[in-house]
């Protein structure tokens, strides 16, 4: 306990002085969320590297207690694989947010990364074997339990990566559910996950000092995704030899908030025809905002559900299958009215939903011959009519790229930009590469919106990677022809 208080207290403190020292690298380097996005609601670029403080906090005290307290040692020793699951898993989890704030990555060469790792993990001991049954005993999953645990740790991953859209929720989610792996781990004497836990709230504590609204650093990918990692494993361990017929429930109920705004975002872009992997501005903490609540209201509205969700999950921890069943039925009826007051779970608005998904289908299928057009380009030039092609495919006025001095491109836009009405509404995307300041395209319309919906916003999203990859083909091809002529800087 007293060694669990130490790694606390190292963490926040490594928390609360490297995080400023983050944000003065990101500022440096350029690596800022400058918010050309309708999802964004933040109005100036704020530094995005701030998970990478969260990640140093929790290693750097746990390898300090390793080298000087030798109580330490023999409890990893003793856990030996548990240990480099952890910190090898984490290391790699860190690593790939720490890609995809900086260069970007894919959904899916995120997904293959976290399910590898994932896979690891279940190779080192971090396995769910059993399903909790409140009503009865426990249901043994065999070979299911591979599939189930590497599921289990990607989607927290991806929850809480998902979740991370107000300034502090994020950080308040996990700190709150860590708190709550913490006491679990305390009640049912786990020393190895009391440490990591106690480890991780200082680290995130020690981060919510800047990141609490008004936020000065987002943690990020880096952040977001290391968390759910921590987390999830933490909480499988904790769980893992738990006498209680609800025991796998524990994490899942604590974790509640994270979980059942993935799965909501799951269904309605389902639904919609929306890609999956496609941000959208529906979440609950959206809802919130739009029912009238501030920023600051709206996180800590959601810290209470989860402090709510928490204690339920300590409870369960000590009550019997009976009086779990019932616990289980007045969380789920608590849950139903919240979200039901949120908007989600109606049946109305059926035809209006396949109307979107109509709509959505049409304008991916405007966008695919497009892209393949860009696939073909071997010139700026040849650019130019393209974008005059999906001006008019998003219902546009004009539309402006500017690709960057790092491209050579200048400005590409389509004929009519510079007679663009006053007053028409503007929206701005990043085009992937380059620095996020250089690589902006610019869509305006002229046709009495105020604000951009979120179908064609998708499309536009679409657009921005395929013209992307044109310029960088485009550049790398001008490289080449540079070196090969003797023109250019050789490697």
């Amino acid at each position: 306990m007293v060694t669990a208080g130490v790694a606390f207290l190292l963490s926040l403190l490594c928390g609360t002085f490297l995080t400023p020292l983050v944000r003065r690298l990101a500022h440096r380097f350029g690596a800022l969320d400058h918010a050309h996005s309708s999802r964004k609601i933040h109005g100036k670029p704020i530094p995005r590297l701030g998970g990478i403080a969260i990640v140093i906090a929790f290693f750097a005290p746990l390898i300090g207690l390793l080298l000087f307290q030798t109580e330490v040692g023999h409890l990893f020793l003793a856990e030996r694989e548990k240990v480099i699951g952890l910190f090898g898993g984490g290391l790699a989890i860190a690593l790939l947010g720490l890609y995809d704030d900086l260069k970007g990555a894919n959904a899916w060469k995120k997904f293959a990364i976290q399910f590898a790792v994932a896979g690891m993990l279940y190779f080192f001991g971090f396995r769910i074997e059993e399903i909790a049954n409140p009503v009865g005993n426990s249901i043994s999953l065999g070979w299911v339990s591979v599939p189930f645990t590497v599921l289990w740790i990607v989607g927290v991953i991806n929850a809480l990566n998902l979740i991370d859209g107000l300034d502090g929720l994020a950080g308040g989610v996990a700190l709150v559910a860590v708190t709550t792996t913490f006491l679990v781990s305390l009640q049912r004497g786990h020393p190895l996950m009391m440490l990591f836990s106690s480890a991780l709230a200082g680290a995130i504590l020690g981060f919510l000092f800047y990141n609490f609204n008004p936020a000065s650093i987002f943690m990020g990918d880096t952040g977001s995704m290391f968390l759910g990692f921590v987390l999830s494993t933490t909480a499988i361990q904790t769980n893992q030899k738990a006498t209680t017929a609800v025991a796998v429930l524990i994490p899942a109920i604590a974790l509640g908030l994270p979980i059942i705004d993935t799965l909501l975002a799951i269904g309605r872009r389902a639904l919609r025809g929306r890609p999956l992997f496609q941000a959208d501005k529906e979440h609950i903490h959206h809802r919130l905002i739009a029912a009238g609540l501030s920023h600051r209201q709206a996180v800590l509205v959601l810290y209470g559900f989860c402090v709510f969700l928490g204690a339920a999950a300590l409870v369960l921890t000590f009550a019997s299958n009976g009086q779990a069943a019932l616990l289980l039925v007045v969380l789920a009826l608590v849950a139903i009215v919240f979200l039901r007051w949120l908007g989600f779970m109606r049946l109305g608005g059926m035809s209006a939903r396949a109307a979107d998904r109509k709509r959505n289908r049409a304008l991916r299928a405007a966008v695919r011959p497009i892209g393949r057009r860009l696939q073909q380009v071997r010139t700026m030039e040849e650019i130019v009519p393209i974008i005059e092609e999906a001006t008019k495919v998003f219902g546009a006025t004009t539309m402006t790229v500017r690709a960057g001095s790092d491209d050579a491109a200048g400005v590409l836009s389509t004929p009519v930009s510079e007679v663009t009405p006053a007053g028409a509404f503007r929206g701005q995307f990043i085009v992937p590469g380059g620095k996020p300041s250089d690589r902006i395209l610019e869509v305006f319309w002229y046709d009495g919106r105020n604000e951009m919906d979120r179908d064609t916003e998708i499309a536009v999203d679409v657009f921005c990677e395929y013209l992307a990859n044109a310029i960088d083909a485009i550049a790398d091809r001008q490289v080449i022809k540079a070196r090969s002529t003797g023109t250019g800087p050789r490697a």
